[in-house]
């Protein structure tokens, strides 16, 4: 363990002492939150099992999925809480209190959907005309939505493993939204049944072929609200050893049947394991759960 990584699970040990001294602040009213803790107001920290508050947002990276590479440009925030590490070094995840743990950030598909639909494939002559008019209507563009595909409880987070870049610092179950008139609303990629499971790591991958190891990182580290708050900036996490099934439901009831088939060819599902790859660049900031509360009962 090199000297960084060593300090990043020290500090994180040292917030735990921090929001001891957090609970002899505390009273019982409620007031709001200020400063750096303003975007922990999510956060579940009045649960007594959570210990700490994340707030993080993806700002960079890329998703390849299957054949298709599309670039992380809006930013992306996970946020909620988590409990004390077990036995394998994981905690468990708890979500934010407004419902919103993974927020929704469209990533338009380069290409859009004139690179994977070829509307003359179509055999059906009447998805074929619609397919043709979407497409004289200049509606092309396609957009790719990660969203959760079960509930927040089923991620895990490890402090040690993030400190440390080693193993999984995040597992996350996920599924894709393809986003465009024609595709209809219920164009995913993954879902509760089949998600696609992202085991992120700060560290380096080891994934089966055809792709090669790539490495994550912590970041940098910074101290705020006098050492209640920890924040990485720079930090990378990684995962190219996870599969995708194919997409389903595109274009609704029945029609379905015929796109389906098509976005598949056409994007390279479903995608085998060493396959795909997930870079997300992020700014992470964690809180101690008691530090958050004090600060919202210290300002009326």
């Amino acid at each position: 363990m090199n000297l960084k990584h060593g300090l990043v699970r020290t500090l994180c040990a040292a917030l735990a002492v921090v929001a001891l001294g957090a609970l002899s602040l505390a009273s019982g009213a409620s007031a709001k939150l200020t400063g750096e803790f303003k975007k922990f107001e999510q956060c579940p920290y009045t649960n007594p099992v959570v210990i700490r508050c994340l707030y993080s947002v993806t700002e960079s990276g890329e998703v390849v999925l299957g054949s298709k590479k599309v670039p992380i440009v809006n930013p992306q925030v996970l946020q909620g809480g988590f409990d004390e590490e077990g036995p394998e070094h994981f905690s468990k995840f708890y979500g934010a209190k407004n419902g919103v743990t993974l927020s929704k950030a469209s990533q338009p598909v380069p290409g859009g959907l004139a690179g994977i639909v070829n509307c003359k494939a179509i055999s059906n002559f009447f998805l074929r005309v619609s397919c043709e008019l979407t497409f004289e209507n200049g509606v092309t563009g396609l957009n790719s939505t990660l969203e959760l595909a079960r509930p927040a409880s089923e991620i895990r987070i490890s402090e040690a493993h993030l400190g440390e870049e080693i193993g999984v610092a995040l597992k996350m179950p996920v599924k894709v939204h393809l986003e465009n008139p024609f595709l209809g609303s219920e164009c995913y990629v993954g879902s509760s049944s089949s998600p696609i499971i992202w085991e992120l790591t700060s560290g380096k991958t080891s994934p089966p072929p055809p792709n090669t190891s790539i490495r994550g990182t912590t970041g940098e580290l910074e101290l705020l609200e006098e050492g209640s708050i920890l924040r990485l900036t720079g930090a990378k996490l990684v995962d190219n050893a996870w599969s995708a099934p194919g997409a389903t439901g595109c274009g609704g009831f029945l029609v379905e049947l015929i796109l389906d088939p098509i976005i598949n060819s056409a994007s390279g599902l479903p995608s085998a394991a060493g396959r795909n790859t997930a870079i997300l660049g992020n700014t992470i900031n964690v809180a101690t759960a008691f530090g958050v509360r004090t600060n919202n009962e210290e300002n009326p």
